[in-house]
This record gives C-alpha cells, structure tokens and sequence, in this order.
C-alpha cells in the first residue's frame, strides 16, 4: 500500500499534475506516512477522482454532440476513427473542432454562397417567371428550361450562319433579316404569277381564272367521253387513234 501511495504521491506532485489534486494535510489522524518518513495529503482524492470519473463520462456525450454538429456542418468529412473507441480523449474532441473551425474558415474566405433569405426569395423569383407551384417542381422545370435553352441556342447559331449574320447579331436583327427574306420570295412568287398569266393585273389574274373554271369542267369531260369511246386510257393516244379512224 505504502507503495502505491508513493507512486500516487510521485504523479500528483509531478509538475503537469493539476494544483488542485494535492493539499498537504492537516491533522495528524488524516496524514499517511510514507516510506521516508514524509507527510502526503490524499483525504480529498476520492472526490477528485469521482469528478473525474463524471467528467470522462461527460466526454462520451460530448463527443457524441460535436459528432452530430460536425455531420451537420460538414457533412462530407468521413467518421474519426475514434467513434469505435471506449475511451474518448480530448483530443478527440480538439480534433473534431479544429476541422469544423477550418471548414468555416475555408467557407468565408472563398465561398461566395449568399445568405438563406437571398437564396429563398431566388427560388420564389423562379417559381414566379416558370409558373412553378411547388419546390418538388422547381429541378423539372429548370431541366426543361435548360433544354429549350439549348434547343434556342443552336437554332440561333444555325440562322447566323444560314443568313451569314455576325454572332453577335441580337435575335431582333436574326428576325428582321427572315421577314425581309419573306417579302423578297412572296414578291418573286407575285412576279412569277403574273408572268405566268401574262398580266400585271389583279382584276385580269381574276379574270383569267373565271375563264378556266368555266372552260375546264366541260373540256375535262369531252376528253373523259373520247377516252371512253376511243377505248383509250392516256391523252397521247388520243390523235393517233383518230388518225386511225379516218
């Protein structure tokens, strides 16, 4: 017993024992002596070390709270491999907090991330401008804008090569450009007509257009009655057959 009582004596007298941990004693009832002769205080050592006890115990918890605090935080860091252990240092827990502390540090130095009630009234914003009634179709919707952004794109890309427009050109030049191609074919397509018709004139196009509905019934029937008589089935045989005939 003498012993272990030296041994003790040596730890609490050592310097990195706490001060509060060794007090000489007082009374000589409460003094033990040990093999030199020498007094050692150890009356209050039981409740110390009753403390200390509770707080080893409160580590366990504590390590479990800042385990929690760290998945939230930092929810990509992977399990300490402490977790497993019965016994929890306070390194352990040193450990845990410093990589918190740095990913915070990290965060504000480099992150741009805005605050939450900026990122709320964004996906209000977008709600609003896509017709979106709920947060679950908030990722649909921009999935769907991105892809007709996309489809937009090249079809832009490929009427300014098309049209031999400049990239830049905004999509009001891209339209401009396509309408007075519009006119310039419409007014080709009038010309063409007219040349067609021999006349430069509506009210004569008109005209010439009540001509062939009232000519064109009857000749379309004269030729179906010869086709029938003559036992022919195509308009070129028409004349030779009635060569034939004379």
């Amino acid at each position: 017993v003498l012993k272990v009582l030296s041994h003790i004596d040596s730890i609490l007298r050592s310097p990195r024992a706490p001060p509060l941990i060794y007090r000489r004693s007082k009374g000589p009832v409460q003094n033990y002596i040990k093999e030199n002769g020498q007094e050692c205080g150890f009356e209050h050592l039981p409740l110390t070390v009753e403390m200390w006890a509770d707080q080893l115990m409160a580590l366990k918890d504590l390590h479990r709270s800042l385990r929690k605090l760290s998945l939230e935080l930092v929810p990509w860091h992977t399990a300490d491999p402490q977790d497993n252990r019965e016994s929890i240092r306070v390194e352990d827990l040193q450990f845990i907090v410093d990589a918190i502390l740095e990913e915070i540090e990290n965060k504000e130095k480099n992150s741009q991330t805005p605050p939450l009630p900026t990122l709320f009234a964004i996906v209000s914003h977008f709600q609003k401008l896509f017709d979106v009634n709920s947060l679950n179709g908030v990722y649909p919707r921009m999935n769907e804008v991105y892809t007709k952004l996309g489809e937009m794109t090249n079809a832009m890309r490929n009427l300014h090569e098309l049209l031999e427009l400049d990239s830049s050109a905004p999509p009001t030049v891209v339209v401009d450009t396509v309408g007075k191609l519009c006119d310039i074919i419409n007014e080709n397509v009038t010309e063409q007509v007219q040349q067609l018709l021999g006349t430069q004139d509506i009210h004569s196009i008109i005209d010439k257009l009540e001509e062939h509905e009232c000519f064109f019934p009857p000749f379309q029937a004269l030729i179906q009655d010869l086709l029938c008589l003559l036992e022919i089935r195509n308009l070129d045989d028409i004349l030779p057959t009635v060569r034939n005939l004379k």
